[in-house]
Formats: C-alpha cells, structure tokens, sequence
C-alpha cells in the first residue's frame, strides 16, 4: 500500500509539473522587437525605432515620471548627435521574454551602451537595463535603468566649456 501511495503521488507530481505554461523565453517575437529598435537607434533610423510603440506608449528613464515617445524620441538625437559613436556591446548582452503572473509580457534586455563624446574623443561604457512592457506586438511601457554619473559630468563640462567660450567672445 505505501509503495503504490508513493507511485501514485510521483504520477500526479510528474502531470502538474507538464501542465504549467512556459514562463520564459529566450526567442519571441517580441524580442525580435527589441532586436529590431535596437539595430534602429544604433542607425539613427528614427521612424524604424518610433514604429515598435504604440500611440499611448509611456518612457520611464530613470524616474517615475514618464515621458512620451516623442519626447523620448528627442532626447535621444540630441544625446546621439553629440556622439560621434555610440551602441550596445552584443557579445556581453542578455535578453528574455517573460510573461509574468498577470500574463503581461515582459523583455527584459542587459547590456553596456558604448559611446564616444565627439567634442572630445571621451570613451564611456554604461551598463544599462530595459524593462519593456508589450501589447498585442506594441511597446506600451518601457523603463531604462541607468547610472548616468559619468555621461552627465561630461555633457556638464562639454556645456560649461561652451558657456565660458561665450564669455570670452563677448
């Protein structure tokens, strides 16, 4: 009797375990997505980049205050025209999709952005964290987790530079 309790409980442990859903992954369409917007601002092919969101999609960086795509969207020429290069290392990057107790789906995306300052031949390694919330195929919420220390105090000094060049002129 305790042989065939333990047979039947080792039974209906092994079909639970098959039943649960998939919770991760590693390849999705959604994904691709990310790939995709990635590749887009890496080429500065803005319109590619703005097409993976949705109308009402919200942008955290770094703050509970969301921006809107097009504000994101500006930010990001300004930041990357002051660049002579900048993108993501793809050989350390990881990425995966999840769908979370809600059934939302989730990527999730590490990597370090690299860049070089074009006024000064400045080298800088970030490592940043996407969070990027997707409906029906669409980024609705995206969150960018970054330590912006040393991009903000060279952007400062690039600005006071700028500043006191003007003074000297006038």
């Amino acid at each position: 009797m305790k042989n065939f309790f333990l047979l039947t409980s080792a039974i209906i442990l092994c079909i639970a375990c098959q039943n649960k859903p998939q919770r991760y992954f590693s390849e999705s369409p959604e994904i691709e997505t990310v790939k995709a917007g990635i590749k887009a601002y890496e080429t500065g092919d803005w319109s590619k980049w703005k097409s993976n969101f949705s109308d009402t999609a919200k942008i955290y960086v770094n703050s509970l205050k969301s921006l809107t795509v097009k504000d994101r969207l500006e930010g990001l020429k300004q930041m990357t025209s002051a660049m002579s290069s900048y993108g993501f290392d793809h050989d350390k990057e990881f990425i995966e999709m999840v769908l979370d107790k809600e059934d939302e789906t989730w990527v999730y995306y590490w990597a370090t952005h690299k860049g070089t300052l074009a006024a000064n031949n400045k080298e800088m390694s970030i490592p940043v964290h996407l969070a990027i919330h997707f409906e029906k195929g669409k980024i609705v919420e995206e969150h960018i987790y970054f330590d912006g220390t040393e991009m903000n105090a060279e952007f400062q000094k690039l600005n006071d530079k700028e500043e006191e060049e003007e003074l000297l002129e006038n």
